[in-house]
C-alpha cells in the first residue's frame, strides 16, 4: 500500500502496519513488530509514527482514499450507473482475493473504523444518487444510508465467503453484484448480464 507524498520508509511502515493490524488487531501491535515487519530500525518508526492508534487511522484513511481513487479510474470507459456499481462491487471482492492482507483488514475493521466506513461514502454514494436521479433505482433518498449499509454488508459477506474458500471471487462477486442490483429495482436479466460481463482491471495505484 502506498500514497503520494510518503517517504519510502513511511510506505514500508504502512504496508507492515496493514499486515499486522489485519492479523492481530490494533492493540496487539508493538513498535518492535512494526519495525521488524517493515525492515526498518525502531528509531525510524518512532520518527514517523506518533502512536500505533494514530498509525491505524492513517493507514485506514490512506487505504480508503487509494481504493476510491482506483475505483473511479476504472469507470473511465463507462457512463452507466448500473454497470459502474456492478464493477465496483466485483473489484472490491477481487482485490480481497488477490491481496489477502487487504481483504482481512477490510473484513476486520470495515464497520468499526470511521475512515473505512468512508469506502462506502465515496464512489458508491455517487453511483446510487445518479441511479436514483435517473429513475433506475427504486430507492428514496432518505433510504440512502440504509442502502449503503446493505451494500457494504453484502460485499463484506462475499469477501468472507471468498476468504473461507466457500466461493471463488468470480462467483461471489457476480452473485453479490447481481443481487444488489436486483434489490435496487434493476431487471433480473439486466442485473445478471452486468454482473457477469467483462470486468476491467483495477487501475494501478499511483503510490507503490
Amino acid at each position: 500500500m502506498t500514497q503520494p507524498g510518503l517517504t519510502p520508509a513511511q510506505r514500508r511502515i504502512y504496508r507492515a502496519a496493514l499486515y499486522l493490524f489485519a492479523e492481530k488487531g490494533v492493540t496487539q501491535v508493538s513498535v518492535r513488530e512494526l519495525a521488524e515487519q517493515a525492515g526498518v530500525a525502531r528509531g525510524t518508526v518512532y520518527n514517523h509514527v506518533d502512536s500505533v492508534e494514530t498509525l491505524f487511522e492513517q493507514v485506514s484513511e490512506a487505504l480508503t482514499q487509494e481504493m476510491n481513487q482506483r475505483i473511479v479510474q476504472s469507470f473511465r470507459h463507462s457512463h452507466d450507473s448500473d454497470s459502474r456499481l456492478a464493477t465496483a462491487i466485483r473489484l472490491y471482492i477481487k482485490r480481497a482475493h488477490e491481496e489477502p492482507a487487504w481483504g482481512q483488514f477490510i473484513s476486520r475493521f470495515g464497520f468499526t473504523s470511521p475512515a473505512l466506513r468512508r469506502l462506502g461514502a465515496g464512489a458508491p454514494v455517487q453511483l446510487l444518487l445518479d441511479g436514483i436521479q435517473r429513475g433506475h433505482y427504486q430507492v428514496r433518498t432518505d433510504q440512502l444510508s440504509g442502502v449503503i449499509t446493505m451494500i457494504g454488508s453484502s460485499v463484506l459477506g462475499a469477501i468472507y465467503l471468498v476468504r473461507q474458500g466457500v466461493r471463488t471471487w468470480r462467483d461471489a462477486g457476480s452473485d453479490c453484484a447481481e443481487l444488489v442490483l436486483r434489490s435496487l429495482g434493476v431487471a433480473p436479466e439486466r442485473a445478471q448480464q452486468l454482473a457477469q460481463g467483462e470486468l476491467p482491471a483495477l487501475p494501478e495505484p499511483r503510490w507503490q
